[in-house]
């Protein structure tokens, strides 16, 4: 297994700018590629201060210029509030920037309040999320395709710009339909889900409910591999963990807010926050989390890596106002000190702990020599 780091850009902090949220971010990045993170998430949401990333095709394209190692991946493209043969080149675009660093996460998103302001109807959505994977498969696979949906109509069509992996960047999916997970076990898809702020129990569920959809689909459910959205902070400072995990809350609360379609935006674009119903106290949310000092984080780490096996633990450094320098401390932690505890309780590096290899496609001009 490996670890990556997710940016949302959430702007609580009013004395912040949207400029200073990028150039943190960029910073988080080019840390991560120096602490030996495998990947850099970067999300997709419209018009609030939930996040800050209109386009993360275009975050990953900078970054792979400013980085030599490290994966770049989206998680998530939103598909419906897309044109798909132009997504479809940029995507193609940005693999051959990459240098084949791309990874591609995808999900039908959620927030309503983005797709009145982009002219597309939620109500519609997983069908046109399966239609725009239809076509994102022809499209990359094939040197021209046409298609006939519900939604999507495409005349004959060549994208000109080719991927550089073969035969596709891997494809990511977010979410827990069980639909989306059937279509991971019949497409050679990689399950992407979050645990928000529940228990480790919940991500547990969520991995039985897709090794139900793989069974169903003929496939072997042993060694799938999974990824896992995971809140974490590592600090000895009780203050730090404290602010983390409010942050943490509030980041839930902006969520179930625009998922509710319950939002009240001030100031332009800053959803005010407010509890919701089945609100967890604050020592519970901590509880749930990965929070605390090294030991602590270590322990509840192991713990979960038995209970649901991921193979990519995609890591939320950054929540609420969580100053950037608390983020980049609970980074260094991670590398430095619990994952050599991680190791250690299990006996071995952890590239070997999870024998679930990540399907990552070699670029064509590696694959040649």
């Amino acid at each position: 297994m490996d670890f990556g780091l997710f940016n949302l850009l959430q702007h609580r902090d009013r004395s912040k700018t949207s400029q200073d949220l990028i150039n943190e971010a960029l910073d988080h990045t080019r840390a991560a590629e120096e602490l030996g993170f495998s990947r850099v998430w970067f999300a997709e949401h419209h018009f609030s201060n939930y996040s800050l990333v209109p386009s993360p095709l275009m975050m990953c394209a900078h970054v792979a210029a400013i980085t030599k190692r490290i994966r770049v991946g989206s998680a998530v493209v939103i598909l419906p509030l897309h044109t798909p043969a132009r997504l479809i080149a940029e995507i193609a675009m940005v693999d051959a920037l990459s240098n084949g660093r791309l990874d591609v996460g995808v999900g039908s998103g959620y927030q309503n309040y983005e797709f009145e302001r982009l002219g597309a109807d939620i109500a519609n959505n997983k069908v046109m999320f399966h239609e725009m994977l239809d076509m994102i498969e022809l499209g990359l696979r094939q040197p021209n395709f046409s298609y006939d949906g519900t939604y999507f109509q495409q005349k004959q069509t060549a994208i000109n710009i080719r991927p550089v992996q073969d035969p596709r960047p891997p494809i990511w999916l977010a979410g827990k339909d069980p639909e989306s997970h059937r279509r991971c076990a019949r497409d050679g898809y990689i399950p992407f889900i979050s645990g928000g702020i529940g228990s480790p129990k919940k991500v547990r569920d969520l991995r039985s409910q897709i090794e139900d959809c793989y069974r169903e689909e003929g496939k072997d459910p042993a060694g799938i591999p999974i990824g896992v959205l995971r809140f974490l902070c590592v600090s000895d400072d009780r203050k730090e963990v404290e602010r983390y995990v409010d942050g943490a809350r509030y980041q839930q609360r902006i969520a179930v807010a625009l998922r509710t379609r319950r939002e009240v935006v001030a100031d332009d674009y800053m959803v005010e926050e407010a509890s919701f119903e089945g609100e967890p106290p604050l020592e519970r949310v901590e509880r749930n989390i990965l929070a605390g000092d090294v030991d602590t984080v270590a322990e509840k780490l192991c713990a979960e890596i038995e209970l649901y096996g991921p193979s990519h633990i995609n890591c939320y450094f950054q929540v609420g106002d969580v100053p950037s320098a608390t983020a980049l401390k609970s980074m260094e932690l991670l590398a430095g000190k619990v994952v050599p505890l991680v190791e250690k309780h299990f006996g071995k590096p952890l590239a070997e702990i999870n024998p679930a290899a990540m399907p990552t496609p070699r670029p064509l001009a590696l694959a040649a020599e």
